[in-house]
């Protein structure tokens, strides 16, 4: 199957300082894929390159065999490329509902007064009925925002990513600053995204990486260590030594 998403050999310098070298990997339609790599390793320049916040020093994106690395960002979101992020940007003080119906319109590319005379009201209530349905948040719709608990936050902000109907969907640390209470709520709605979605978490709790990941990606200082299943990764003496580094005499490193 070819990849959906092509990440082609990308590198980004910020004059003499190189955040990230010759990073290559694909994303195919269904893909689990998750993006670990310790702080500082370059994983937000790489989400960054791809959704076009900053352009690469050199390589190439490709999204279905076409090169988007010239294509604007909102450009990029309308072709099929969502994401999360690692604080939620959500209008807190509109309704779970209202914060949907924007991102419906937004991919619909609607003003909020167009709706009533093309008769795109009723399509537009139905794509949303769709997206609360599929992360169960049926309950929360008139909810204020700002009412909710943290880890239904996140849910409504994937749920914002999954109402512009993208192929590809990154996940940047979708659990962050969850209470581990809530966390399985954050779970398993990544466990029930659409099937046919690619998917790239960008993650450092290894519990909901191995959890949800059928292969992983390790970054370090900017450039590919390892890429693997799992059991691979889990079994890599370069990734046991970046993360549990240890010493001569077998003490960890601090």
């Amino acid at each position: 199957m070819a990849d959906r998403l092509e990440v082609c050999g990308i590198s980004k310098n910020f004059g003499a300082l190189s955040v990230a070298s010759n990073v290559t990997f694909g994303l195919a339609a269904g893909d689990r894929t998750a993006l670990i790599g310790p702080n500082g390793a370059g994983k937000t320049t790489i989400v960054n390159m791809i959704t076009g916040v900053t352009a690469p020093s050199a390589g190439d994106i490709r999204l279905d065999g076409r090169s988007i690395v010239r294509m604007p960002q909102h450009e990029r979101v309308r072709a099929g490329i969502a994401r999360t992020f690692q604080i939620n940007r959500l209008f807190r003080d509109l309704s779970v509902e209202d914060n949907i119906r924007m991102a419906v319109l937004q991919q619909q590319r609607c003003s909020w007064q167009v709706w009533t005379a093309s008769g795109s009201e009723a399509a537009i209530v139905g794509a949303v009925d769709r997206v609360l349905a599929m992360l169960e948040l049926q309950s929360a719709r008139n909810k204020l925002v700002r009412t909710l608990a943290y880890g239904e936050q996140r849910l409504v902000e994937i749920a914002l990513a999954l109402a512009l109907e993208p192929r590809v969907l990154l996940l940047d640390e979708p659990a962050a600053g969850v209470p581990k209470s809530e966390s399985s709520i954050v779970m398993d709605a990544i466990a029930a995204l659409p099937p046919g979605l690619a998917v790239l978490l960008i993650e450092h709790d290894m519990d909901l990486v191995f959890r949800f990941a059928r292969r992983v990606i390790v970054l370090a200082s900017g450039q590919l260590l390892a890429s693997g299943s799992n059991r691979e990764i889990a079994a890599d003496e370069r990734v046991k030594q970046l993360y549990f580094g240890r010493g001569h005499n077998g003490a960890p490193v601090h």
